[in-house]
C-alpha cells in the first residue's frame, strides 16, 4: 500500500471517529435538562437523593443551577433553563400567568424555622414568628437576612411586614446577599438570628451554638411547586423531558423518594401532589 494511500484511510478513520463523538456529545445533550432551583433543595441533599432516582426511571439527566427563587425564575424568563422547582407561590404563578410557565404543580413542602444561639438573649424563643421578630428588632439583636430574593428571603420580609417593622428591623439587621448555607455560617459565626428552611438547616454541619428558637407557627408553611418553561416562548426548551420530570416527581414513585429522604431519622420534606 503506497503512502498516500495510507495517509488517505487515516483521515477517513480520524473523521469518522471525530463524527461518532460528535454523534455521541449530540446524543448526550439531547438527554439531559437544565433545572434551575433554590439553594435550600440543593444544600438539603434532596437533588443528591432525587435525581439519581429519576435517571434511573428516565435515562434524563438533570443539570441543577441552585439559586434564589428571584433568580432562579429570572434565569427561567431568560430561557436559560427548561424546568423550575422552587417556592414562593405567589412568584411562581405570576410567572405562569405571565406565559412563562406552562403549568405550576405542588411537589411537595416543608417549614422555615427562626434559628438563634442557644441562649436567645433577644428572647425570641416561642411559637409565634411574627412576636418574635418584634423582640429580635426592639432589641437591636444580630439578624442575618439572605436578602437575595430568594424564597426564604421573601417568607422573611412576609413576616417584618405583619410585624408592622418593614422599616424598622432593627440596627442588628444585616443582608449577606447570600444562599442559605452560607447565611447559616455567618450567623454561626456572629453567635446572630437567622429565618431558615429546615431542610437545609437539618443537613447543615456547622451549627456552632444555634439552635432552634421559632417553629409551629403556621404562618412558617413552605410549599414547593415545579413547572415546565414555556416552550411558546423560548422554542429551544427542552419542554417535553422536562415535562418527564414533572410529570415522574409528582408521581407516587417520585413522592416515595421525597418522603424517603431523611437525615437522622427525621424527613426533610413532605410530598403533596395533588394528582
Amino acid at each position: 500500500m503506497t503512502t498516500s494511500r495510507r495517509w488517505a484511510l487515516h483521515r477517513v478513520a480520524v473523521c469518522a471517529v471525530a463524527l461518532s463523538g460528535a454523534l455521541a456529545m449530540g446524543k448526550a445533550a439531547a438527554q439531559s435538562i437544565t433545572m434551575a432551583s433554590t439553594t435550600s433543595t440543593e444544600q438539603s441533599g434532596l437533588f443528591a437523593h432525587l435525581l439519581p432516582a429519576f435517571k434511573q426511571a428516565s435515562g434524563l439527566d438533570v443539570k441543577v443551577v441552585a439559586l434564589g427563587t428571584g433568580q432562579a425564575l429570572d434565569m427561567a424568563r431568560r430561557g436559560d433553563a427548561d424546568v423550575l422547582f422552587v417556592h414562593d407561590q405567589a412568584a411562581e404563578e405570576k410567572f405562569v400567568a405571565d406565559g412563562f410557565g406552562v403549568q405550576r404543580f405542588a411537589v411537595m413542602y416543608n417549614d422555615f424555622i427562626l434559628i438563634g444561639p442557644k441562649a436567645d438573649p433577644a428572647g425570641a424563643r416561642g411559637k409565634d414568628i411574627v412576636q418574635a421578630l418584634q423582640k429580635l428588632a426592639a432589641g437591636n439583636a444580630p439578624f442575618i437576612s439572605r436578602g437575595d430574593k430568594s424564597g426564604t428571603h421573601a417568607a422573611e420580609l412576609r413576616y417584618w411586614k405583619q410585624a408592622n417593622l418593614d422599616n424598622a428591623k432593627g440596627s442588628g439587621y444585616r443582608e449577606c446577599g447570600c444562599g442559605m448555607g452560607p447565611a447559616l455560617n455567618i450567623a454561626a459565626s456572629s453567635g446572630a438570628y437567622v429565618l431558615a428552611d429546615r431542610g437545609t438547616w437539618l443537613n447543615f454541619k456547622n451549627r456552632a451554638d444555634l439552635a432552634v428558637l421559632v417553629e409551629g407557627d403556621k404562618r412558617l408553611f413552605n410549599q414547593y411547586g415545579v413547572m415546565v418553561v414555556n416552550p411558546a416562548k423560548h422554542p429551544h426548551v427542552k419542554a417535553q423531558d422536562a415535562q418527564k420530570f414533572v410529570d415522574w416527581v409528582v408521581s407516587p414513585a417520585g413522592q416515595k423518594v421525597i418522603a424517603d429522604y431523611k437525615i437522622g431519622g427525621e424527613q426533610l420534606f413532605f410530598p403533596n401532589a395533588q394528582r
